[in-house]
């Protein structure tokens, strides 16, 4: 079984963003929501619902960001 970084998607009241991705990694986004589906059990994920959970994830693990927002609190 595979680890990945995501679990399930929780599904909250979203703001509305508009981004360009670059084909390679929309790409990557859609074989992501196909293991993702296929590993949790759960219907194939839109893979542009993939981004928000990904940020937030980068952002919750990244120690820099952490230190730098403690320091400017």
């Amino acid at each position: 079984m595979t680890k990945l970084k995501l679990g399930t998607i929780a599904d909250d009241k979203p703001i509305k963003v508009t981004v360009e991705l670059p084909g390679p990694l929309h790409r990557d986004l859609v074989a992501y929501a196909e293991i993702l589906a296929r590993e949790s059990g759960q219907p194939l994920a839109d893979p542009v619902k993939l981004i928000a959970p990904m940020v937030q994830r980068f952002i919750a693990t990244d120690r820099g960001f952490a230190k730098a927002r403690r320091q400017s609190s």
